[in-house]
């Protein structure tokens, strides 16, 4: 996911839209993930965890591989959209086998490591996403689909013939249903503090943090990916503490102290007037957003059980956080941004930028020159005294 962080905001806009627009790429994603959460809890339910990891994991393959064939901004629209039913389906079915995998006084441990293997592709991925932007905009999504490949490859011959991952035929335990989960307020607390890391982390972040550095900080799409990965250093790097801590002293203090540090961190951005600025905001907001992270995923195990047959209740605790992702988008004046990089790109690409990448610097970077400021033979703007 990481790797195309960098990329997706300016690949929408080089089709010549707006921020808005823009953004809106990240939050159909999101918002695709919200709408088929209850279908994947059900199906996970049905089929067991193991074949539904695998299909979600090549649906966002094959989706986000077509991502990188886009000819206009709605078939990037679709085909972004469509990886997220995969996503909810991946994502699911993996938090349900760990729920009855770990037993319970390693809950928060179990749920630190595996948030830590996830957030190792999230260190390195904007990092080279940036990279890989300066040479194109669509390499970021061909090599996301091509390790998504391997990925499932992986999985399926890993779990293809283990009893741990079989589906639970005991049919005397019934499954916990959502009316009943609600029941219990730890379960609550989680719904409530996955959707507000959902809207500060995967929705405000992402969405708008590479379009902050380019045009607040008039920064570059790699300075973009580093400040991504700088948040995801950050809550790597609590995440195994905070799961030790919230096996020992409970669920509470971790939960509480992340939102706290990571409300801190992300107020703290929209003050960033520098990079080094910017770059220890994401820090601090990834300290918080780690230490949250076990001891909320541990507490939604606690509710459901050592059988983990709740397939929907973990599907709506994951729908909390994508509610969350699909933050207000504010209008925005003016034209997309495209970075330099573009420029450098096939000149189908650069025609798709019209109005934008082919402007004046000083008019795509806003600095006033309207109609007619400008005139003929390249003469400067006029300046009022």
């Amino acid at each position: 996911m990481g790797i195309v962080a960098p990329a997706l905001p300016a690949f929408a806009a080089s089709f010549d839209v707006g921020v808005t627009a823009a953004s809106f790429v990240i939050s159909a994603f999101a918002f695709m993930r919200l709408a088929f959460a209850p279908v994947s809890g059900k199906l996970v339910s049905r089929f067991g965890e193991r074949p539904l990891y695998v299909w979600g994991i090549l649906i966002v393959a094959a989706s986000t591989s077509a991502c990188a064939f886009a000819e206009s901004y709605w078939q990037l629209l679709v085909f972004r959209a469509l990886g997220g039913t995969g996503s909810t389906m991946f994502t699911v079915s993996v938090v349900a086998l760990l729920v009855r995998l770990a037993p319970p006084h390693l809950r928060g441990r179990a749920s630190g490591l595996w948030a830590t293997s996830f957030l190792l592709g999230n260190i390195s991925g904007p990092i080279i996403g940036g990279f890989m932007v300066g040479f194109s905009l669509r390499l970021p999504f061909l090599t996301y689909g091509a390790t998504l490949f391997i990925a499932a490859m992986v999985g399926w011959l890993m779990l293809r013939k283990s009893t741990l991952a079989a589906p639970d035929r005991d049919n005397t335990v019934p499954p916990l249903t959502v009316r009943q989960a609600l029941h219990h307020r730890a379960y609550q607390a989680s719904l409530l503090s996955n959707f507000s890391n959902g809207w500060a982390v995967y929705g405000v972040r992402v969405a708008l943090v590479p379009l902050f550095v380019v045009e607040a900080l008039r920064s570059t799409q790699a300075m973009a990916g580093v400040a991504l990965s700088v948040f995801a250093v950050g809550n790597a790097a609590v995440l195994m503490i905070s799961g030790r801590i919230s096996d020992q002293r409970g669920r509470k203090p971790m939960v509480f102290g992340g939102l706290t540090i990571s409300a801190l961190g992300s107020a703290a951005l929209g003050f960033s007037d520098s990079v080094p600025w910017l770059l220890a905001c994401s820090l601090i907001a990834g300290v918080g957003a780690g230490l949250l992270n076990p001891a909320q995923n541990a507490a939604v195990a606690d509710v459901v059980g050592a059988k983990g047959k709740g397939g929907p209740v973990l599907a709506t605790f994951q729908m909390a956080a994508d509610v969350g992702a699909i933050p207000d988008r504010g209008r925005h004046r003016g034209r997309g941004v495209v970075p330099d990089g573009l420029r450098r790109h096939r000149p189908d690409q650069r025609a798709r930028a019209a109005g934008v990448a082919a402007r004046p610097r000083d008019e795509v970077r806003g600095e006033g020159v309207g109609p007619g400021e400008r005139g003929g033979g390249g003469r400067p703007p006029r300046r009022r005294p």
